[in-house]
Formats: C-alpha cells, structure tokens, sequence
C-alpha cells in the first residue's frame, strides 16, 4: 500500500520503519529536519509526502499540529484526492477531529482517528494498541497497516470516538500513577523501603500495568492528597512541565521532605 506518515518523533518513527518492514511503500516527513526512515522516501513537505498516498498516516504532537501539517502551507490538503484515507495516530481534541472529518470528507477523502497506547518499545516491536474511531469498510481496508504497527485494534464508534477514548484511558493512567506515587511517598515518610514494596504491589489485587512500567524508572531516579489537576499544575509551576505524569512523583517528594529511592538510587 502506498503511505504518506508524517511525524517521526519517538513513536512515529518505529511506527513508520515498521510499514517498511511489512513492505509498504512509504514516504515520510517530519517537522525536524534530517530525520529519514530507512527504506522509506525523504520528503520535502506534507504535501508532498501525500501526492499518490492512498493513506495518510499522521502521528504528531497536538490538535495546532494536526491542524497545521493537513491545512498549513504546504498542507495535505493541497494532496487531497478523492478516495484517499486520512489516519491520525496522534492524541487530539475529539471536536476538532471531526471538524477536520468533515472538511475533508467534502473532497472525499475518507477520516479515520486512531490514537494508540503503547510505549516506544511497542512502537519499536510492532505491538502497539490502537483504539479507533471511523466507519467499519474503511478500517477493515485499513488492517494491513495496523497489523504492521500494533497487535491489536479496537473500534469505539464513529470518527471522533478514538480521540475520546484515548482521552479516557489518560486520564486512568494518571489515576493510577497518582496513586502510586502518592503510596512510594507515604511509604517513605514512614520508614517503609521502596524496593520492597514494589513485589507486594505486583502480588496484590492494586498491581497494575502502569506501575509494572514505571516502577524500575521511578525507583532509578528516572521518571520520564490534592486533585490530580492541582498537582498537574504545581508540578509544571515548579519547572517540571517538560517531564511526563511521572513527574508528579516529583513534587510530592518535595512537599514531603522525603526522597524515593530504590536499591541502585
């Protein structure tokens, strides 16, 4: 199949090796320049990128983003033929996701949200999991490449569901990793060593995929009872707005005057 993917940041592009791999031919663009894909055609724009595409494959930052690379100087939109699919992979507003449905189903062209969970081993690994808005022919074409990037695919409805979903399954990770790191903090304040802890998390009825992931980075310093909205933005008040929710581990430490640390720390 041929495939347009732009955005090859740390998902994107062992999302795009991986359709190369499963011998599509693919061209790529990325906003930062000097990122290639072996195998797979440099281009010089979005625009580009698309011109006789039959998917689009887009897996970017933000809804300004997505925005831009479709409708933008030197945009998709500028691509567009009819009977062409339009996929996005990256996490963004679901209203604004069926607004640019709509503009571009007015050329024919065919939208499909398809967000995914999954880390960069699973973008490398081709087991990424998708969860995906848009009519049921149009994923059904489109199994081929989501069988090269992930190993499984849900579909949640209409165009727009994927990205409310998606919205969804962010807000329980953070859920739970608040909860964790609020624990490791306790823990500590009370003399309970960290280490020991995690197994007896593991082994327990609260063991959870997200702390299965994230433990061995917390407790080596590397992490990637307020609301968790507040401690959000503390936590990028306090300089930490570049780091993932594990951040908020960060900040808690702080209040409580402790340091988690784990054997190697």
């Amino acid at each position: 199949m041929r495939v347009a993917f732009l955005g090859l940041g740390i998902m994107g592009r062992p999302m795009a090796a991986n359709l190369v791999k499963a011998g599509h031919e693919v061209a790529v663009w990325s906003r930062t320049a000097g990122k290639e894909v072996e195998g797979a055609r440099s281009a010089t724009s979005p625009a580009d990128a698309a011109r006789g595409a039959e998917v689009v494959w887009m897996c970017v930052s933000d809804t300004q983003a997505v925005e831009s690379i479709l409708f933008g100087p030197e945009g998709v939109e500028q691509a567009l033929a009819e009977g062409m699919t339009l996929v996005d992979s990256s996490t963004i507003s679901p209203s604004a996701t069926r607004k640019f449905a709509d503009r571009v189903g007015a050329r024919g062209v065919r939208y499909v949200d398809a967000p995914m969970t999954g880390s960069k081993v699973a973008a490398e690994g081709g087991t990424l999991i998708f969860m995906v808005g848009g009519e049921e022919a149009v994923i059904e074409f489109l199994k081929p490449l989501f069988a090269a990037m992930g190993k499984v695919f849900f579909r949640m409805g209409e165009t727009g569901k994927g990205q409310a979903t998606k919205l969804v399954m962010n807000l329980q990770i953070a859920l739970i990793y608040e909860g964790f790191a609020e624990a490791l903090t306790l823990a500590t304040k009370l003399g309970v060593d960290a280490q020991s802890l995690i197994p007896l998390i593991q082994a327990s009825m609260v063991r959870s995929g997200v702390v299965e992931y994230k433990a061995p980075f917390v407790l080596k310093r590397e992490p990637a009872l307020e609301t968790v909205e507040e401690i959000y933005e503390l936590a990028t008040e306090d300089g930490h707005e570049n780091l993932d929710y594990a951040a908020t581990l960060t900040l808690l430490e702080k209040w409580a005057g402790v340091e988690v640390k784990g054997a190697s720390a």
